[in-house]
C-alpha cells in the first residue's frame, strides 16, 4: 500500500485527498492519500520521508519551498523554480509542476484570451504567468509590494503595485492569493479591484469549494468567471499519472476524481 499526502497551510479544506482516493478506489491502486499541515516549510523534505510517502502534492504557501527541497525538478518544474507534485524515486524526491498546464484545460472555454491581469505574486503567479509567455500571452502581475515582483520583470511582464497601477483592457483576470481562503478579505482594495472588473471579460480564482469576497463582487458584475475546481482537477490528473507511473489512463484517472466532486 503506497501512501500519499498533499502539504500546505492551511490544508484542511482540501479535496484532494478526495480525488486521488477515489482513484485509487475505483481503479483498484493500492494506495491511500490524505492531508499533512506543513508549518515549517524547512521541514518538507524530513516530513516527506519520515511519513514514507510515495509521492505528495504541495499547495500554498510552499510551492517554491517545495523547488529547494526536491533532489531533482523536472519538465516545466524546472523552468520556473515551482512545484506541486513530489515523487518519491529510489529515495530521491523528484518535483514536478502541474499546476500551469491545469490552469490551462480549466480555462479552455475562454475564447481569444490575449492579454492578462495575475493578481498576487506567489508560487502559483510564478507557474502561470511564465506558461502563459510561452503561449505568446500578453502578462501583467499586481501585486501590494514590489518584493516578489523582480522575477516577473525579468521574464517580461508588466508590474505593478496598487498604488501605481496603470488600468488597461484584459481577457482575463486571475486571483492567485488566497485572500477569502479563510477569512472575507479581498486580494486587493474594492475601489481598485471595481475598476479591473470594469474592464475584463473573464475571471478566474484559483481558490475553490466557495464562493469569495472576489467571486461575489465578480458575480455581482455578470462576469463569466470560474474558481478553481477545473484547474483542481486538471493539475490533480497529471500528478495522478505521475503517482500512479502511467499505469492508469488519463482518462480513466479524469472519469473517476470528476466522480469526487460530487461528494
Amino acid at each position: 500500500m503506497q501512501l500519499f499526502s498533499i502539504f500546505g497551510n492551511p490544508v484542511a479544506h482540501s479535496r484532494s485527498p478526495l480525488m486521488h482516493n477515489s482513484v485509487f478506489k475505483h481503479l483498484h491502486y493500492k494506495a491511500c492519500y490524505t492531508r499533512t499541515l506543513l508549518e515549517d516549510a524547512t521541514k518538507l523534505k524530513e516530513t516527506f520521508f519520515h511519513l514514507q510517502l510515495s509521492g505528495a502534492n504541495v499547495t500554498v504557501p510552499h510551492k517554491e519551498a517545495a523547488f529547494h527541497a526536491c533532489d531533482e525538478a523536472r519538465g516545466f518544474a524546472k523552468e520556473v523554480g515551482v512545484v506541486n507534485t513530489l515523487v518519491n524515486e529510489n529515495g530521491k524526491l523528484i518535483g514536478y509542476n502541474t499546476d500551469a498546464d491545469g490552469f490551462l484545460y480549466s480555462i479552455a472555454s475562454f475564447e481569444n484570451i490575449n492579454n492578462i491581469l495575475i493578481i498576487g505574486a506567489g508560487g502559483t503567479a510564478k507557474a502561470l504567468s511564465k506558461r502563459f509567455l510561452q503561449e505568446s500571452i500578453k502578462v501583467s502581475v499586481l501585486n501590494r509590494s514590489a518584493k516578489r515582483l523582480a522575477y516577473f520583470q525579468e521574464i517580461g511582464c508588466k508590474t505593478y503595485m496598487w498604488e501605481n497601477f496603470h488600468l488597461t483592457h484584459y481577457d482575463l483576470v486571475i486571483n492567485t492569493t488566497s485572500a477569502g481562503l479563510e477569512d472575507s478579505s479581498l486580494p486587493a482594495p474594492q475601489e481598485l479591484l471595481e475598476d479591473i472588473l470594469d474592464n475584463t471579460r473573464y475571471v478566474a480564482d484559483v481558490i475553490y469549494g466557495k464562493v469569495t469576497p472576489f467571486l461575489a463582487l465578480v458575480q455581482s458584475k455578470n462576469i463569466a468567471y470560474k474558481d478553481g475546481a477545473d484547474m483542481l482537477l486538471g493539475q490533480g490528473v497529471l500528478a495522478n499519472e505521475l503517482f500512479t507511473h502511467f499505469q492508469l489512463t488519463k482518462e480513466d484517472i479524469k472519469r473517476e476524481m470528476q466522480k469526487s466532486f460530487l461528494l
